[in-house]
């Protein structure tokens, strides 16, 4: 990516204060993972397990912050930024998908590759409840974040050569998790119609 090694340089002059603005940014507006920084800081410091604890709580913290503030964003300017970039009817069908499954759709993309920035905006703008979006957001984040801190605990070198390969081929595994989310939530909706003509 064209800039990135410029920011990564300039924010690791500033060590855990930088892996916090990394992640809040993230969750708001800029394409850089926080993981890019978090996994080699995770790294140096995988033999002492209080420093890797505040790493995983920065990183998780920052991000669940920096999403509200993209939550609030989307709420705001969503639909016309929505509705200029894309399809009024794409729009629609998100805002329908974010009403029905909600909570288990911002966990997805907490956890995964997806843009997590995206469904903040999105869920904003369809009025999501910023409770339940907050608590996926903990979950998710927390988990994504503490399963790469763990790997690197136990495995060293391999979780982190792992890893950053999985980052590097993160558009592959997002069509495929969408690929995925969109035959679950096909199999939902028509399990939903079955059981309306049953009744």
């Amino acid at each position: 990516m064209i800039g990135e090694e410029f920011i990564l340089d300039f924010f690791n002059q500033f060590g855990p204060f930088a892996l916090a603005l990394l992640s809040f940014t993230e969750a708001i507006i800029q394409p850089i993972p926080p993981d890019i920084m978090f996994l080699p800081m995770a790294y140096e410091e995988r033999d002492n397990t209080s420093t890797l604890l505040w790493l995983w709580f920065i990183v998780t913290f920052a991000s669940v912050l920096g999403a509200i503030v993209g939550h609030t964003i989307g709420k705001q300017y969503g639909t016309k930024l929505l509705d200029r970039f894309g399809k009024p009817h794409h729009r629609q069908r998100l805002e329908f998908l974010f009403e029905k499954y909600g909570t288990l759709g911002m966990f997805i993309a907490a956890v995964s590759p997806l843009p997590y920035k995206v469904f903040g905006w999105i869920a904003g703008a369809s009025n999501m409840k910023l409770q339940p979006f907050i608590v996926a957001g903990i979950f998710g984040r927390g988990i994504r974040f503490g399963l790469e801190a763990l790997l690197i605990y136990f495995y060293g070198d391999v979780a982190l050569d792992a890893v950053s390969w999985l980052l590097d081929h993160e558009l592959l595994m997002a069509i495929g998790l969408l690929g995925i989310l969109a035959a679950v939530l096909y199999w939902f909706n028509k399990k939903d119609v079955s059981e309306s003509k049953i009744a």
